[in-house]
């Protein structure tokens, strides 16, 4: 007779041949797989438990979920200039939606102020969703699958991020850890581009720029840097808008360490804004600086920035100081009436005047610029290139489209001026959030010349900024309640 005070161990289990088969066809299965799939099907294995450890703690704490969407939002469209035909552009929306998921489980049973969403810049973002909706019927449409494709950056990303914010940053010490995720990634960005331009590219880059880049990023045999981000023009926008909104933070903030990190940041992002030799980064400067200037109502620091701004100017317009150098040649550039580019933009724009003319509600989202030769390559807007923009949605959306995006960014500009100037009391909050919608604006200004508004990582950056600024007054009690108590900021 069996003694049954004899401890069966997991080895003694291997003798019941139902688990003998089951582990022998695991094991088949994932030979078999390996085999097929080669090294992919490794990696897929090794990265398994660590995707599952992330969706344990994703939905303990969709905050993990946010968090990883704006590490995605940095490094998912540089990657895909090593592993080709892998759709990293999808992870965004992926991550977004695992986000959504974990918090309807997390507030199904858990009590959530749900009137925190009953704020105007959540309507502004359904309403500017509700009109691209309204665009997958528009008769003149060639694609709808390009609609599919392309809403996502025109409006879906503001509505799903707008509301993420509101949901899950409301203490102040997460919007400052979205700040520093924010700050790292940027300063990350200017170092790439450092070993890109002083050490030099690796072979996956080298290959980007045969097959896609080398036409508008190798001018003159001088590279102009892009680092992880989609390209020059994208990476320029996205420092100066960083370098810009660091250097505010210093000049606000009380902390000497603070200060240092912040000035730290700017100077990276300074540099890889000028080696990106974007010519659009005058209008995230300007932009951002002249709206700074207004709302601090400081007249004598008004003029000194307009002495500031207008000796720039009359350098890079007037004189030839410094022209042996090629990024001030490109920078130069930028000032130039006559500049071919320019030109080009105009001549593009007079095309689509008389045909947008007959069509007030634009061809359709994903209908126009190069992005369409994928879906209607032989349509007039398919080759017609944008480069703006403002362009890009009044080719897609007519003039309806435009006038209505243009009034809803108007609106959270005015507002969220208001809510800062007139409901934070806190200096330091206030100070932080006018360089944050100084530097929407100055993103704004830049779109004028480029499409860096909805591109990644610019894009999530600016709708989660809008919502900041209008989450803002509830950081402003915290703020007040915590320094009342003496308890830390952070905590």
């Amino acid at each position: 007779m069996e003694d049954q005070f004899i401890m069966k161990t997991g080895a003694y289990r291997m003798n019941n041949p139902l688990v003998l088969s089951l582990l022998f066809i695991s094991l088949f299965g994932v030979g078999y797989f390996i085999a097929d799939q080669g090294l992919l099907a490794v990696a897929a294995l090794l990265v398994l438990p660590f995707a599952v450890f992330f969706l344990i703690k994703v939905f303990e704490n969709p905050l993990v979920g946010f968090f990883s969407v704006y590490v995605v939002n940095f490094i998912a469209l540089g990657l895909a200039r090593y592993v080709l035909q892998a759709p990293f552009g999808l992870l965004v929306d992926g991550f977004l939606v695992l986000t959504f998921i974990a918090v309807f489980f997390k507030y199904f049973y858990e009590k959530f102020d749900w009137s925190r969403l009953n704020n105007q810049v959540v309507f502004v973002a359904l309403i500017w969703f509700g009109y691209s909706l309204f665009e997958f019927v528009n008769p003149t449409v060639v694609s709808r699958v390009a609609w599919v494709y392309h809403v996502r950056g025109v409006s879906l990303y503001m509505l799903m991020t707008v509301i993420l914010v509101f949901i899950l940053m409301d203490k102040y010490k997460y919007f400052m850890w979205f700040i520093y995720l924010w700050f790292f990634f940027e300063v990350l960005g200017s170092m790439k581009g450092m070993v890109q331009l002083y050490v030099g590219l690796d072979p996956y880059e080298v290959r980007w720029l045969d097959v896609v880049g080398r036409s508008t990023h190798i001018l003159f045999g001088k590279l102009r840097v892009f680092s992880f981000f989609t390209d020059a023009g994208q990476f320029g926008a996205s420092q100066g808008h960083t370098a810009m909104i660091a250097s505010i933070f210093a000049l606000t903030t009380k902390s000497y360490k603070q200060r240092v990190i912040y000035i730290i940041v700017a100077l990276f992002c300074f540099w890889g804004m000028f080696i990106s030799g974007t010519r659009g980064i005058w209008g995230v400067l300007a932009g951002t600086g002249v709206f700074w200037l207004l709302l601090n109502r400081n007249f004598k620091l008004f003029f000194i920035g307009v002495a500031i701004a207008a000796t720039v100017f009359y350098f890079f317009r007037y004189t030839y100081i410094g022209q042996a150098y090629y990024f001030v040649q490109r920078m130069r550039g930028a000032f130039d009436p006559n500049n071919p580019s320019l030109l080009v933009r105009l001549e593009n724009q007079a095309k689509l005047r008389p045909y947008l003319a007959l069509r007030p509600f634009g061809g359709g989202i994903g209908n126009a610029g190069a992005k369409a030769q994928r879906f209607a390559p032989n349509t007039f807007l398919a080759n017609t290139p944008t480069d703006s923009w403002y362009v890009e949605i009044w080719a897609e959306q007519g003039v309806v489209g435009l006038a209505l995006h243009l009034g809803l960014m108007a609106f959270i500009l005015i507002k969220g001026s208001y809510i800062i100037m007139h409901r934070i009391r806190d200096p330091e909050l206030k100070g932080k959030m006018i360089a944050i919608i100084s530097g929407i604006f100055g993103i704004m200004v830049s779109s004028f010349g480029n499409g860096v508004f909805g591109q990644m990582p610019t894009g999530l950056l600016m709708y989660s900024s809008m919502a900041f600024i209008f989450l803002s007054p509830m950081y402003d009690r915290e703020i007040a309640e915590k320094r009342a108590a003496g308890i830390p900021l952070m905590r």
